[in-house]
C-alpha cells in the first residue's frame, strides 16, 4: 500500500508542477504580450498623430503657394529679408499687412521644416487673427503683426502640448493660452506654428517618438540642440523672426549656439513661465522662459514687448520692472570679467578661442576685460546642480511622462542613469573612482533621500550665490564672457554622453543669472587639427565622447555667452550687442 500511495503522490505532485509550470509560462507569456501590445498601441498612436500634423501642415503649405517668380514670391523673399525692428515698424505704419507677413512667414516655415522636422503644429487661428489684426484701427503694440513661433511646451487652448509622449494626445488644454502667448497677442503678434523638442524636455537632443527627429540646418547629421531645438532650427532656417523657448540648463542658449542664432534667458520671474509645462519641478535650478532670434536687437525688441503692464497683471509674480531702453543703447565702457575654460569641463579648442576672439575685440573697443576664476565650479555642478535636477531620481521621468510609452532613442541612456539605484551608483562609482575620478563623483553623487537634505542643498547653493558674487565684487565686475557650451553641435547619439559640456549654461541656471549666446566664429581646420592632442578634464568618458562628436565639425557655428547679474537683462542684452558689432559673422 504504501508503494502504490508514493507512486500515486509522486504523479500527483508531478502533475502539480506541470500545471504550475504550465500557468506561470501562460502568465507570463500574457505578461510580455501584453507589454508589446500595449508599446504597439502607443506607436500607432504616435505615429497618428504624427501624420495628423504633417497634413496639417501641408494644408498650410498648400493654402499659401505661389509662384516661385511672381510678383508675390519677390514681396515674400523681401519680407523675410526684414531684420525683427524693421518689420515691425514697416506693419505698424501700414506698409505691411499682417496676412502679407504671416502668409510668406507660413510658406517659408513648411519649406524649412519639410528639410529639417523642426515643427509640430500649426497654430489653426493664425490666419483668423492675422485678419483681426488688419482690422484694427491703429497698432495694436509694438509687435503688432509680428508672426512668431513657439516650442511644444508653451499651453495654447484647444492644443495639444505632448512633451513627446502620447499620454496626454487626448487632452487639449482647456484653460488660456500661456501668459507670454497672451502678452505677445496683446501687443498685436501672431502666433503660427510650434517646434520640436526632445522627450521630457532634459536633453541636449531634439528627437521624440511623436513628431520624429529634429535636423540641425548647418549640418543635418548633427543636432539642433535641446530642449528648444525646433525653435532654433527654424530661426535660423529663416522661418519664423522671433521664437520662444524654456532654458533650465541651457535649453534655449545650447540650441542657438549649436545652429549660429542668438539666445537669450531672464532672470527667473523676469517674465512669466505660467502656461509652460515642465519636465520636471525642479527646485533649485531655475527654469525661464527665453527668446531666439538672428541678431540681438530681436531679443531686445521682443525683452520690451513682454515687460508691459499686461504682463505684470497677468501674473503677479512677475517682477512689474519694464524694459530699460536706456541702459540697453549706454555708450559708456564696461568692464568685463572673463574666462575661457572652467577646471571641471574644459572646452574644446574652438570654444575656448571663440572667447579669446571677443576679448580682444573688446579690449580694442575702449572696455577693461578681468580675468575671473568661477569659485568651486566641480562642487556647483555636480553637487548642487546635478543633485537638485536629480533629486528625485528619476522618479517625475519614470511615472509621470514615460510609464509605458516608448522611450526615445537618444534618452535611453540618460534615463538608465538618472534612475539608477543609489547601492548600483555607489558600486560603479567606487570602480570608476581610480580611473576616472570626475565620471565617479558624477555617478556616485549621494542622492537627496529628504526634505532635510533637500533643504540643505538649497541653502548650500544660497551660500555659493553669495560666494560667486563677492567674487565678482572683489574685481568689481557685473559682467561675464565664457564659453557658450563645452563644445560646438553635437551628433545626436552623443547627447546623452556629453551633458558635462553644460557645465557651462546650468552654472548660471543655479545662480539664476540672465545669460544669452551671440554667435562669433565657426569651428576651423586649425581648431580639428588642436583637437588630436586635446584631452579635456583628464582624457575620460565624458572627454573622449566630446573630442569623438566634436571631431570634423569644421563650419559649425561657435558662440560665446554673455552673462550679468540679476536683474540686469538690460545690461547682458548690452554686453551681447556689443560682441555681435565687434565679430560679425
Amino acid at each position: 500500500m504504501d508503494r502504490v500511495y508514493n507512486v500515486i503522490m509522486e504523479r500527483v505532485n508531478a502533475s502539480i508542477v506541470a500545471y504550475t509550470t504550465a500557468v506561470s509560462a501562460g502568465v507570463l507569456s500574457c505578461y510580455v504580450g501584453l507589454k508589446v501590445y500595449r508599446k504597439q498601441q502607443v506607436k500607432k498612436k504616435a505615429l497618428k498623430k504624427r501624420e495628423e500634423s504633417r497634413k496639417a501642415l501641408q494644408d498650410v503649405q498648400r493654402s499659401v503657394a505661389v509662384e516661385i517668380t511672381g510678383p508675390t514670391a519677390n514681396k515674400r523673399k523681401e519680407i523675410l529679408s526684414l531684420t525683427l525692428p524693421q518689420l515691425s515698424q514697416q506693419l505698424r505704419d501700414g506698409q505691411l499687412s499682417a496676412v502679407q507677413v504671416l502668409q510668406a512667414f507660413q510658406e517659408k516655415a513648411t519649406a524649412v521644416n519639410d528639410e529639417l522636422n523642426c515643427l509640430t503644429e500649426p497654430i489653426p487661428d493664425a490666419l483668423v487673427r492675422a485678419q483681426n489684426v488688419d482690422a484694427a484701427d491703429q497698432p495694436l503694440g509694438l509687435l503688432h503683426g509680428v508672426p512668431f513661433s513657439i516650442k511644444e511646451n508653451y499651453l495654447i487652448k484647444g492644443m495639444v502640448t505632448t512633451m513627446g509622449v502620447t499620454k496626454y494626445l487626448d487632452t487639449p488644454a482647456d484653460h488660456e493660452d500661456a501668459v507670454i502667448v497672451q502678452v505677445l497677442k496683446k501687443q498685436g503678434a501672431v502666433p503660427f506654428v510650434k517646434t520640436n523638442i526632445p522627450q521630457t524636455l532634459l536633453s541636449i537632443g531634439c528627437s521624440n517618438p511623436v513628431f520624429g527627429n529634429t535636423l540641425n540646418p548647418v549640418d543635418p547629421t548633427r543636432t539642433p540642440g535641446g530642449s528648444s531645438g525646433g525653435e532654433a532650427a527654424l530661426v535660423k532656417g529663416g522661418g519664423s523672426i522671433l521664437g520662444f523657448g524654456s532654458d533650465v540648463g541651457g535649453s534655449v542658449r545650447i540650441p542657438a549656439h549649436f545652429c549660429g542664432i542668438c539666445g537669450f534667458k531672464p532672470t527667473g520671474q523676469r517674465i512669466s513661465g505660467r502656461g509652460l509645462m515642465k519636465g520636471s519641478p525642479v527646485q533649485g535650478v531655475i527654469s525661464t522662459p527665453g527668446l531666439m532670434a538672428r541678431d540681438v536687437d530681436s531679443l531686445a525688441l521682443g525683452m520690451k514687448a513682454l515687460l508691459v503692464p499686461d504682463m505684470f497683471q497677468l501674473d503677479p509674480q512677475v517682477v512689474p520692472m519694464p524694459f530699460r531702453q536706456e541702459t540697453y543703447e549706454d555708450k559708456k565702457p564696461m568692464r568685463i570679467g572673463y574666462f575661457t575654460s572652467l577646471h571641471s569641463c574644459p572646452p574644446t579648442p574652438s570654444m575656448g578661442r571663440a572667447v579669446t576672439m571677443a576679448k580682444e575685440a573688446l579690449e580694442k573697443a575702449g572696455h577693461t576685460l578681468v580675468a575671473f576664476d568661477p569659485p568651486d565650479a566641480l562642487r556647483a555642478i555636480v553637487d548642487m546642480t546635478l543633485r537638485l535636477l536629480t533629486a528625485d531620481n528619476g522618479r517625475t521621468f519614470s511615472t509621470k511622462w514615460l510609464k509605458d510609452e516608448v522611450i526615445d532613442e537618444y534618452l535611453e541612456g540618460q534615463i538608465y542613469l538618472w534612475t539608477m539605484p543609489h547601492y548600483l551608483r555607489k558600486i560603479v562609482g567606487f570602480l570608476l573612482k581610480p580611473f576616472w575620478p570626475r565620471v565617479a563623483r558624477s555617478i556616485s553623487h549621494r542622492l537627496i533621500g529628504s526634505v532635510y537634505d533637500l533643504w540643505q542643498r538649497l541653502a548650500e547653493r544660497e551660500t555659493y550665490i553669495e560666494q560667486f558674487v563677492d567674487e565678482l565684487n572683489k574685481k568689481n565686475i557685473d559682467l561675464l564672457l565664457c564659453p557658450a557650451l563645452g563644445m560646438p553641435a553635437c551628433k545626436p547619439e552623443h547627447a546623452g554622453k556629453t551633458l558635462v559640456a553644460t557645465a557651462y549654461t546650468s552654472l548660471f541656471n543655479l545662480l539664476n543669472f540672465p545669460a544669452g549666446v551671440v554667435p562669433v566664429t565657426t569651428v576651423t581646420e586649425e581648431d580639428d587639427r588642436l583637437l588630436d592632442d586635446w584631452r579635456g578634464y583628464g582624457n575620460d568618458a565624458f572627454d573622449r565622447s566630446m573630442k569623438e562628436t566634436t571631431k570634423g565639425a569644421v563650419g559649425l557655428p561657435v558662440a560665446v555667452q554673455c552673462v550679468a547679474l540679476p536683474w540686469q537683462e538690460e545690461r547682458c542684452l548690452r554686453l551681447m550687442k556689443e560682441v555681435e558689432t565687434l565679430c560679425p559673422m
